[in-house]
Parts: structure tokens; sequence; C-alpha cells
């Protein structure tokens, strides 16, 4: 899929943005999604959506958005293999990923990123401050502070960071653990990720097309192969025995052991493959990133 934006001399200055939201049997939040993106003040950006082979009637409603890129996938592959896709555009200096069951509240907040990125360039991804049903009290805007890492629902990162790293890894599970394997490795690199208090995206986090038992045993699996990834080497065994241990102990907690089993399982079968792929980060973008998780907890 070749990624367009259409041009407008009236804002040939501005930087580019591709708005990306990847959707699967989302149809009754997918247009709500849209049309917040459609509705942000910043004029220089444009919305795709890519349909991940969806089952239900979601290619219908894409009539009601002829300003709107639409792809149908011929296969479910998941949404990193689509959020990879968006991101190799080399017409755009930004992309901002929304979830299909997630939208904005105000209408500036794409301005309000562009803007704190094109002022700070060693800013590789900004994280919007995220609502849920869980958490629903807005809270009023603040000063920008550093964090470890974005939450993959509305995000903002710069293309030219995340293409010189490679994207998002693939994975051995189909769910989780992608956003901070990237950011971690933007903060090796010596990129910043940068939350925006206040400068809200609700996210629905609907049910729909989610198994939490499946989710937690990719979940788990997943954990695991970032460990192994990423961890300097004199660390890596009490790392991973730590992890082992930890997902043990919350699948205990809350009802979900034989998934974190079942990912575990996952991560041992794929560890002979996942080998060869290890790129252990330096030890000090480690501790920052240990530091900042910490300071948001």
């Amino acid at each position: 899929m070749v990624l367009s934006i259409m041009k407008n001399p009236l804002h040939k200055a501005l930087p580019r943005v591709l708005v990306g939201i990847v959707t699967f049997n989302r149809v009754d939040l997918l247009a709500k999604a849209i049309a917040s993106a459609i509705g942000q003040s910043f004029p220089n950006c444009r919305v795709a959506v890519i349909d991940d082979c969806s089952t239900d009637s979601t290619a219908e409603i894409s009539a009601a958005f002829p300003e709107v890129q639409w792809k149908c996938q011929k296969r479910n592959s998941g949404y990193l293999i689509a959020r990879n896709e968006f991101m190799s555009t080399e017409e755009c200096e930004y992309f901002l990923s929304l979830d299909d069951d997630a939208w904005f509240l105000v209408g500036d907040e794409i301005a309000l990123a562009v803007d704190y990125l094109e002022a700070h360039p060693d800013t590789g991804a900004i994280a919007f401050d995220i609502l849920t049903p869980e958490r629903d009290l807005e809270v009023p805007r603040a000063e920008p502070q550093q964090v470890n890492m974005f939450i993959g629902c509305g995000h903002v990162v710069r293309l030219s960071t995340v293409q010189k790293l490679g994207l998002y890894d693939p994975l051995p599970g189909f769910y989780g653990g992608e956003e901070k394997d990237l950011c971690l490795r933007m903060l090796d690199a010596g990129f910043k990720v940068i939350l925006l208090p206040g400068v809200h995206v609700w996210h629905e986090k609907s049910p729909v097309a989610r198994d939490l038992q499946a989710q937690n045993a990719s979940g788990v699996c997943n954990d695991l192969a970032f460990a192994l990834r990423r961890t300097p080497a004199m660390w890596l065994i009490p790392i991973l025995a730590m992890k082992l241990i930890s997902h043990l102990l919350f699948g205990m907690r809350m009802g979900l052991l034989r998934s974190s089993l079942k990912g575990i399982r996952l991560f041992l079968v794929n560890i002979i493959d996942l080998w060869p792929t290890r790129r252990p980060v330096g030890m000090k973008a480690l501790l920052r990133y240990r530091q900042l998780s910490r300071s948001a907890r």
C-alpha cells in the first residue's frame, strides 16, 4: 500500500502527519475513532485505515469517510504488521497511531504533539494521556514529562527515528510488548518519550475481538522475548528468572496461571529462533528505562 498525502500549498511549511488506524471487527466504535481524527485542528494530516480482514460490516462504513484512505487485508495479519506498514511511508514526518476503539476528546491533540516534536529534536515519541473506563477522570494539562514508554492506543512517533531503528521487531506472540521494546531502543539511541499530561485520548477497551487468556499468554511470551533480546549479558539470567517468577505469581493471583504457563512454553519453543535476534541495549539505557518506569508508578 502506498500511503499518499494530499498536497496543499497553504500547508507546505507544516510537517506531514499520517494518522493510522488498524481495525478488526469493531464497526460500532471505528466511526467515532475516524471522526475524531478527521476533526483535529492540525491541517496537514491524512487519515488512513487498514481493515485487518474484519468479518463484520466494517467495510461498509468506508463510504461515509471519502477523505480517508482505506485498505482491506485479504487475511488477518495482526496490528503489528499493519503499523509497520504505516510507519514505512516516506511521505510524512510523523505517524500517529490510534486504536479503533479510541478517540480524541478536544481536537488540538495532534497540533500540540507536533509542536513539541518540532521544538525538541531529541524526542522520538509523544505519549498521550490515556483515559479508560477504569481511569476516567480528566486531569488538567500540565508540563510535558519524560516517561519510559507510550501506550499503543494513542501516540505519535518521529518517523525518521523509528525507521532508523527498524520499526517494530516481530515477536512470537500476537499481542503485547512491542511498545516497550521500541521505546527502550529509542532511549538507547538517545531519544526521549514524552508524555503530555492532560492531553487525553479515550480508550474504550472494547471486549470485541479480545481474548484475555490468549492476550495474557502472548504478553508473557513477548515479555520474556523482550528480556532475552535487550538485556545485557551479565544480567540476562537473573532478569529472566525474576520475570518467570513474576509472571507465575501474577497468573496465580489473577486466575491466569494456565495462560501464563502457555506463554512460558511459547517462549521456550521460540528461544532458538529468538537468540539470533538478540541485540542488547546499553546498561545506561536499561537503568534509565527502569528508573522512568518506577517514576511512572
